[in-house]
């Protein structure tokens, strides 16, 4: 170890001269309103803007954790771990945002239970505090619903990943969002012919390929409408049948293999009946359908996209087809 170093530090002891900079941290300060009011604040600062004088159209938080409560149909309030990404515009003039202000909002509101009408009080308040032409929220949790057995009688909680989204655009219009991943079985209809084909012509056993399979439906709620989180399950399960099982028997097991038999479908089936079920619900003004089928045949996933086709409205869009795997 060189002890003939001469060079100064600034942090650390150096040829026995304490360091120019004291470390130290004083658990016993107290913050007084006129320290508070001493503090530098960025909002205040009068330099350029780096960069492009151009507006931001989305700036803020995400992946923020609270317990949020949140009611079912049948009355119960969950108290579930959500995450939330919050986010306003910013003018060309501004420099930045208070961001602590967007959190701070959320926790004026943890006793309440969370509805996407909720949201837009929320929003109200970003606006105000921030001042911001326009805002979004996005709360995302995964929610419980009992699921019971196909014939056994048992019962297990099935879990959804679920978000409620709200927006408010630069003129006060508020909207609001649900999306919902839904995950069933899905077996080839191509597979299952060809396998009793081998049966019939030539008596060999051979087992259709089918796969665990997820559908993300995200939903524009109609205004002054109520839509629940059941509601967007029951919407799922009506149309597609097939939901993976949470507790099962042997009957049970055998019911799911009759069940997929009686229900085999295509990823483009899939989109279709999904379609089917979500128009017919006068609370819904508009949706858009992902779904992908984790082929057990292919290296490769099927996947389709549709949506209602609402002028102006959602569009088949969707690319995120990798956080679909389940």
């Amino acid at each position: 170890m060189n002890t003939t170093s001469t060079k100064p530090m600034y942090l650390h002891r150096s040829d026995g001269e304490a360091p120019s900079i004291e470390r130290r941290y004083d658990a016993d300060f107290k913050v007084s309103p006129e320290y508070r009011e001493s503090l530098p604040d960025m909002m205040d600062a009068e330099e350029a803007i780096p960069g492009a004088p151009v507006p931001i159209q989305q700036v803020g938080v995400s992946n923020f954790h609270l317990p949020l409560q949140f009611k079912t149909t049948a009355g119960k309030v969950l108290t579930l771990q959500a995450a939330i990404t919050g986010s306003v515009s910013l003018e060309a003039n501004l420099k930045g945002i208070n961001m602590s202000r967007i959190v701070r909002s959320f926790y004026e509101h943890e006793d309440d239970v969370f509805t996407p009408a909720l949201l837009e009080d929320i929003l109200a308040k970003y606006r105000e505090k921030v001042e911001s032409l326009d805002a979004r929220i996005k709360i995302s949790f995964s929610y419980p619903i009992l699921q019971e057995s196909l014939r056994s009688g048992l019962s297990g909680w099935q879990y959804y990943d679920v978000s409620f989204e709200g927006i408010t655009d630069e003129h006060g219009r508020f909207r609001s969002f649900i999306e919902f991943d839904f995950v069933y079985s899905s077996a080839c209809p191509c597979s299952a012919e060809l396998s009793e084909h081998a049966r019939d012509v030539r008596g060999a056993y051979a087992v259709p390929h089918n796969q665990r399979s997820k559908a993300r439906v995200k939903v524009e709620i109609a205004p002054c409408a109520v839509l629940t989180i059941e509601d967007m399950q029951e919407h799922c399960l009506n149309a597609l049948k097939t939901e993976t099982q949470v507790m099962v028997k042997r009957e049970d097991e055998q019911a799911f293999a009759e069940l997929n038999g009686a229900h085999i479908k295509f990823v483009e089936d899939a989109a279709r009946l999904l379609y089917k079920e979500f128009a017919g619900d006068h609370r819904i003004a508009d949706f858009q359908v992902a779904c992908a089928h984790l082929e057990s045949l292919h290296s490769h996933d099927a996947v389709s996209v549709i949506c209602k086709g609402v002028p102006g409205g959602f569009k088949a869009d969707f690319m995120e087809f990798r956080s679909l795997v389940c």
